[in-house]
């Protein structure tokens, strides 16, 4: 990964809580710390996804995260939308990018268009 870390305000602290907690639960992804209103998600204790109470969104963003296999891309969609996500693209193959890139979109809360993708042929 490029960057460090990333984070960005949300318009309801506690209901992005939980839809970035029930979504991102199948990449293996949690709730790593809590800091002065600002939630650090991540993976092996290291938060690189965060966000806080900040008011509504000025701008919607785009934010892919990483799968280890299509399985979980497939998950990570269910669990998005069981989460009160709105579907913005269906689990599957996006060939324009390239033959293996497997990825499924969603919208988030705040708007913000959150991808799960894997880069991987099927297994």
């Amino acid at each position: 990964m490029i960057i460090d870390h990333l984070g960005f305000a949300v318009s309801n602290y506690e209901e992005s809580k939980t839809f970035f907690g029930k979504a991102l639960a199948p990449l293996g992804i949690s709730l790593i710390t809590e800091v002065k209103g600002w939630a650090g998600l991540g993976k092996h204790g290291k938060p690189e996804f965060w966000f806080g109470q900040g008011g509504p969104a000025s701008g919607q963003m785009h934010v892919a995260f990483v799968a280890d296999s299509r399985e979980q891309v497939r998950q990570f969609y269910a669990a998005a939308l069981e989460a009160g996500a709105k579907d913005n693209g269906a689990p599957g193959i996006r060939a324009h990018y390239h033959p293996d890139y497997y990825g499924a979109f969603v919208i988030g809360p705040d708007g913000h268009n959150i991808e799960a993708v894997c880069h991987q042929p099927e297994a």
